[in-house]
């Protein structure tokens, strides 16, 4: 039997020795810990010098004499040398590979986890190639060297510059503080510096021991990647917080393994000295061992992605949320709102709110921020889409700063120009507009109207309610998506376009992928519309009369997708016994937490939803791009919403979210006049103004959809 022995400079404490069978030989292996004295580990190696088959030297890495600038680590390097029989190692390649190893296995093992995360690097010299492999999914590297070798509160934050403070080191390796500035200064300074740092990163890279004096506050939320975690130590981060542990140390009979205590079996197994191992070596062995990264959830498995929502002021009236702008509102003459409206315009992206606490049922929790850029709508469509291109794009670019894994696009951004294409190929991190789950929304709010209006016959058993459905604008990205949803909840569904052969074409497709679909084709809705239970207006008519709302059956449910809108208020207005819907409203899962836009608490708005439910299901791609929505992704995005617990919250109209006494009011009214068409009855009572506060909640509304 081989003897294997592993110094280390950490505490005796945490000794073990285990017998195993590797690579066909049998190995004693033990691991003995100086408690940090130098003179103990030099005591040891001699006793074991010429004893064993193989040392491995937990001691530093030779390239982390210069990231520590400690004169106690070099000397601890030098001891490799004063060894004369037994060969040793002190496992720098195996760490190397193990690390990087890691990383690229948390990233296709949890898909996309790292990117764009914000990683702080307590010594970029030691894991160089670490950081390089980490670039290709962040470029938010940070990097604690000056930090923590010269007590200097700066951060390297790019590879060139980890590159540029490399290629100096060797000049501040012995560097001394002034001997006016007091060494605990220096040091309280160097504290509040890495902890400031630690508490705005998502991931953190360090050695497990420099970990052990942090607390909740910096490692709360946090990816470790280390080496070596015993059970201690991770009872340790599960008290502090920690989200994930990355071990790049592999576990052999029930022990985390250094890796040069295990560099040290592979040389005793093998007969070869560190020298003599190359890299076909090591993935032999790694193969052959089955040895593995670990993954490890100190308090169970937790993951939290990350998400930003672009938003931006309605009008002028947003601007008076300030006081001073408020006052001067009051003062000033309306050509100075005005000007300040076109100055606001070329303002820079700012965070207007930080959101929290959503939770999926599946255990991934999502947070993000709501980014503001200063443009009314105004301002944005009387200007070039480049002009509001390089808003967003400014927005996206804060986005990536904060962390953010895909950003949604709200309002007027994402009706700009080619509706986020352009955005979306020019930006660091995926776009969505999120009209795929607007439009998706919207029908799920028609349809829980439709049940609510309580006027169709109830159905027996489990069969669906029947009702007949018409789409007008068919044809177009958004109107063929709402009927090949609509077919598989309504009992007849209409179909309305004046381009003949392509309403040929799309009957065609419904046909092949929902056999028992029944359709009726038209060039014109009025035709039909006395019939309909539900009507989904979805055209590019931007402001063309599509129907004749008067013609509408009591109690109809209109759902107006358009953008712009179909549909006038003041038509609207006109049938006060027809429900009309601009968009369905979703309720987040989790105690959510972000400033007020105009909702019930935790409530949102479809095309926001769109983005934390991607965040959610980790995908990070370009969703929902461009003027043509494809019907798949709209039924995509609503069973994912389902599965990560989105229910619908609210159904809003003209005048802003419907309460239940406004759809009472609708339905009595509907109940009304179709009693009117039978025998004489009294007139209906015109529908109640909207309040003031459904008022603001409609104009808050128009902010998000």
């Amino acid at each position: 039997m081989k003897n294997v022995i592993g110094v280390s400079l950490g505490s005796s404490r945490l000794d073990f020795e285990f017998r195993s069978s590797f690579l066909g030989e049998d190995l004693h292996v033990r691991r003995l810990g100086a408690n940090g004295d130098l003179a103990a580990a030099r005591r040891l190696l001699r006793q074991w010098d010429g004893q064993c088959d193989a040392i491995g030297l937990g001691l530093v890495k030779d390239s982390e004499q210069l990231a520590t600038g400690s004169r106690d680590l070099a000397a601890a390097a030098r001891l490799t040398h004063s060894l004369r029989h037994s060969p040793a190692s002190n496992g720098a390649r195996l760490a190397d590979i193990f690390l990087e190893w890691a990383v690229r296995h948390a990233q296709s093992e949890l898909g996309h986890y790292f990117d764009n995360a914000r990683v702080l690097f307590f010594s970029g010299l030691s894991h160089q190639k670490l950081a390089m492999s980490m670039a290709e999914y962040t470029p938010n590297l940070r990097f604690a060297d000056p930090l923590l070798q010269l007590g200097v509160p700066k951060l390297l934050t790019s590879l060139e510059q980890l590159g540029v403070y490399a290629a100096g080191a060797h000049a501040v390796a012995d560097w001394v503080p002034p001997r006016f500035v007091p060494d605990t200064v220096l040091k309280q300074w160097a504290r509040y510096a890495l902890r400031r740092a630690l508490a705005h990163a998502h991931v953190v890279v360090a050695p497990v021991h420099e970990l052990d004096s942090m607390g909740l506050e910096e490692l709360a939320g946090k990816t470790v990647i280390t080496a070596t975690v015993n059970e201690d130590r991770l009872e340790h981060f599960r008290d502090k917080g920690v989200h994930l542990v990355i071990d790049g140390a592999p576990q052999i009979e029930g022990h985390a393994l250094d890796p040069a205590l295990l560099d040290a079996m592979i040389m005793a197994a093998t007969g070869k000295a560190g020298t003599e191992l190359l890299e076909d070596d090591y993935l032999e062995v790694l193969a052959g061992e089955g040895l593995m990264p670990r993954l490890l959830y100190p308090g169970g498995f937790k993951r939290v992605n990350r998400f930003a929502f672009v938003i931006h002021p309605l009008s002028q009236e947003y601007f008076k949320i300030i006081k001073p702008v408020e006052v001067l509102s009051r003062v000033s003459p309306p050509l100075m709102m005005d000007t300040l409206e076109k100055v606001l315009a070329y303002a820079p992206p700012f965070v207007y709110s930080r959101v929290e606490g959503i939770k999926s049922p599946t255990g991934v929790e999502a947070e993000g921020w709501l980014i503001s850029v200063g443009g009314t709508p105004h301002e944005i469509m009387s200007r070039s889409p480049e002009f509001t291109y390089r808003r967003l794009l400014a927005a996206a670019e804060t986005a990536r700063k904060l962390g953010a894994q895909i950003m949604g696009l709200g309002a007027f951004t994402k009706v700009v120009g080619d509706a986020g294409a352009t955005v979306a190929r020019r930006a660091p991190l995926p776009i969505t507009t999120g009209n795929s789950y607007s439009a998706s929304g919207a029908l799920w709010a028609a349809h829980d109207a439709v049940l609510r209006m309580g006027l169709l016959p109830r159905p027996k058993g489990s069969a669906r309610v029947k009702f007949k459905a018409m789409v007008v604008g068919a044809t177009g990205a958004i109107g063929s998506a709402c009927a090949r949803l609509l077919v598989r909840a309504a009992e007849s569904v209409t179909l309305v376009s004046p381009e003949t052969a392509k309403l040929l074409a799309l009957k065609a497709s419904i046909l092949q992928d929902t056999p028992d679909a029944k359709l009726v084709l038209s060039a014109r809705a009025d035709e039909h519309l006395a019939e309909m239970d539900m009507v989904v207006t979805a055209t590019s008519g931007a402001g063309k009369k599509v129907l004749d709302i008067l013609k509408a059956k009591p109690g109809c449910v209109i759902t107006d997708v358009a953008r712009p809108l179909d549909l006038a208020p003041e038509d609207v207005a006109k049938r006060p016994d027809v429900l009309v819907i601009e968009s369905g409203e979703i309720r987040l899962p989790g105690e959510v937490r972000m400033k007020n836009i105009g909702l019930p608490k935790g409530v949102v708005y479809a095309c926001l939803a769109e983005t934390i439910v991607l965040a959610l299901e980790g995908r990070f791609e370009n969703y929902t791009v461009g003027r043509a929505i494809e019907w798949a992704k709209v039924h995509e995005i609503y069973k994912l919403g389902l599965k990560h617990g989105m229910q619908l919250a609210a159904i809003s109209g003209v005048n802003g979210v419907f309460t239940d006494e406004d759809i009472a009011r609708v339905r009595d009214l509907a109940l009304a006049a179709r009693g009117k068409r039978r025998a004489p009855a009294k007139r209906a009572a015109p529908a109640k103004p909207a309040s003031r506060k459904v008022a603001s909640r409609q104009r808050a509304a128009a902010a998000m959809r």
